[in-house]
């Protein structure tokens, strides 16, 4: 435990890693990688609570719905999030982990309810717990959501795992000259308008003092030098 930088954690997936090189759906290879990383950390002792979100399936501001009612689209989009959230259990019970999907929207046939306290013992007596659902409201994104969780249940860090090695200036796909940051700070991502997660999300972070990492994902092992206090990727704080 003394080489941990971070006990407690949310991890931050998007929808879109999970379908990995598919144009849409999930990826049983790349489920069943992330979820290898996950045991490494949790082997560690972290305690891990994860958030995804369900751009694979369905997206809420994108051309599929774009003449849907803007409420009835990030519904799906949340019930998106529900059957990402259940294949990573799937997956994450495959290996040995426990694991429970606490979902914002009730449906007890399939996930049991969010109950801060719940979430809190899972994660004490050694369970990971996968938020489904967003926050259950329409008009927040579930980058919204990691950082209320994370703010709920006391986490030291959000994890924002991505494709990208960081932050940059501009997109580095696109903008060879792109420059990334090792660090930067919550107003000058908002000021910047630097696309980490949506304004929302950063405020809560910054009123709540909780830094972020976003990180390539796609480095096998980074998950864990990232707990460790590797310094890769950006740290925003």
């Amino acid at each position: 435990m003394s080489n941990l930088k971070y006990k407690r954690v949310i991890l931050k997936l998007s929808g879109e890693v999970l379908q990995g090189k598919q144009t849409y759906g999930i990826d049983k290879d790349i489920v069943a990688e992330i979820s290898r990383q996950i045991k490494e950390i949790k082997e560690l002792g972290v305690e891990i609570a994860i958030i995804i979100g369900g751009g694979n399936i369905f997206r809420g501001i994108s051309d599929a719905a774009a003449n849907m009612d803007r409420t009835s689209a990030d519904h799906m989009g949340m019930l998106a999030t529900v059957i990402n959230s259940i294949a990573l259990q799937d997956a994450l019970e495959k290996i040995g982990l426990h694991c429970r999907v606490q979902s914002a929207i009730e449906m007890q046939k399939v996930a049991e309810p969010y109950i801060r306290r719940r979430a809190i013992r899972h994660l004490e007596k050694g369970r990971i717990v996968v938020f489904a659902a967003g926050t259950g409201n329409p008009f927040f994104s579930t980058d919204t959501a990691a950082a209320l969780r994370a703010a709920e249940i006391g986490a030291e860090v959000i994890l924002k795992a991505t494709k990208v090695d960081g932050v940059y200036d501009k997109d580095p796909v696109k903008c060879p000259d792109a420059v990334k940051y090792e660090s930067v700070s919550y107003m000058e991502v908002l000021s910047k308008g630097l696309r980490i997660m949506d304004s929302t999300a950063i405020s809560l972070c910054m009123e709540n003092s909780l830094p972020i990492v976003v990180f390539d994902l796609t480095q096998e092992g980074n998950i864990k030098r990232v707990i460790q206090g590797e310094g890769i990727g950006t740290i925003v704080s």
